[in-house]
């Protein structure tokens, strides 16, 4: 009976996920209409976008120095946190859209999916049976596909951005409430505590630091190539003066994105095969690739442009789970949580940075300047990563696939 009661449950936690993180780019998929009608500036659109990572570091360590995750039963945890950032989101139809206040809703949301992501990780946990590579692959596939799915928002109701505001909300809402009928496949274990003391330890760690150096140049591309592309590709279409370039950039955005998806989940499969190391630099080299020359495509034959952009939406993402695998793998049982936690939070901190230099870069340079900028990140991660899988202890990743 459990076993039969797996794939509902499990496909539920991935259903509910996939439609609570629309929260997360709602605002960002709307940023070209929001841009013509209040005349935003490059720093108040980054905002948008970085407001809400950096809320989710602030959340991700409350609730790793509070440890909430151990002392709220996850369902409704997860609820609480579903409700709350949906109303944030929606509260920003009645507020000032180029002011501070709406910037506040937005970190508000982000707080709130720190108790939705890695909770969403506690509970299908729940229900792993030897086969913990597949569902996390399968929850980072449904935070990418949510991720993409306002823009899908936006094609679906493109008379006015209000209404993709709305329907993002309103999906975060049923999935509150749908999260409460889920069964769990077992009591949820404990999760690690955040140590500040360890974090000395943890770094001296050398194979560890290199993990999470490849880490670190990942997420330098990953939330500004999915916070900026959209726009990039508005510009794109209205420089061919298609007719309705806010629906098609938004269409191929949501592809581009949602695409990633199934590179996470086959990424997670392939890992376990050939190595981690392997699949991590072959995706950041593609991605790297693939940033270096999509912002100077701006004018080349439309086909060529989308076939580069959906294969840089497959790779940007496809290691993304391998690198907390790799910690997993590599720091001390009684380490990992916070190791997880530091790496986490870095990583959302260097996002941060990228996310508001994008559209600086944009503006002296073109996009094609900004997207290379972002080359970098890949491109030193994958140095890391060679240098990880050079060393004795790479053996301990994956079963000895390096």
């Amino acid at each position: 009976m459990a076993q039969a009661s797996k794939p509902l449950a499990v496909g539920m936690i991935t259903i509910c996920q996939l439609m609570a993180l629309a929260l997360w780019f709602s605002a960002t998929a709307v940023l070209p209409q929001l841009r013509a009608e209040f005349d935003l500036g490059a720093v108040q659109s980054s905002f948008f976008t970085s407001s809400v990572l950096l809320g989710f570091v602030i959340g991700t360590l409350a609730s790793a120095f509070l440890g909430l995750a151990d002392r709220i039963e996850p369902r409704r945890f997860w609820a609480i946190s579903a409700l709350i950032a949906a109303t944030a989101n929606l509260l920003i139809l009645v507020v000032p859209v180029d002011g501070v206040v709406v910037i506040l809703l937005r970190l508000i949301t982000g707080i709130c999916m720190a108790g939705i992501y890695p909770i969403g990780m506690k509970m299908v946990a729940t229900w792993s049976r030897g086969d913990t590579g597949f569902l996390v692959g399968l929850l980072v596939g449904a935070l990418t596909m949510g991720s993409a799915l306002p823009h899908l928002f936006a094609v679906a109701v493109p008379l006015d951005w209000r209404l993709v505001i709305i329907a993002a909300s309103v999906s975060a809402y049923l999935s509150g409430l749908m999260v409460l009928f889920v069964k769990l496949g077992g009591t949820p274990g404990r999760s690690p505590r955040f140590d500040p003391r360890m974090v000395g330890q943890i770094w001296s760690n050398k194979p560890l630091r290199h993990a999470c150096y490849g880490y670190f140049g990942h997420m330098w591309e990953l939330y500004a190539m999915w916070g900026w592309i959209g726009l990039f590709l508005y510009g794109a279409f209205s420089d061919r003066d298609a007719t309705n370039p806010g629906m098609w950039a938004a269409l191929l955005t949501f592809a581009i994105i949602g695409i990633g998806a199934f590179g996470s989940l086959a990424a997670g499969l392939l890992a376990d095969r050939i190595g981690r190391t392997t699949v991590t630099m072959t995706a950041m080299a593609i991605s790297g690739l693939c940033a270096l020359g999509a912002g100077g495509l701006g004018d080349a034959p439309l086909i060529v442009l989308i076939v580069i952009c959906i294969v840089w939406g497959i790779s940007v993402v496809a290691d993304s789970a391998q690198f907390s695998s790799c910690v997993i793998e590599l720091a001390d049982p009684h380490q990992v949580g916070t190791a997880l936690t530091m790496q986490n939070a870095i990583g959302f901190l260097i996002a941060l940075g990228s996310i508001h230099m994008v559209p600086v870069i944009a503006d002296i340079f073109g996009w094609w300047g900004a997207f290379a900028m972002l080359s970098v990140g890949p491109l030193l991660g994958f140095v890391a990563m060679g240098r990880l899988r050079a060393m004795p202890e790479a053996s301990r990743l994956a079963g000895g696939r390096r």
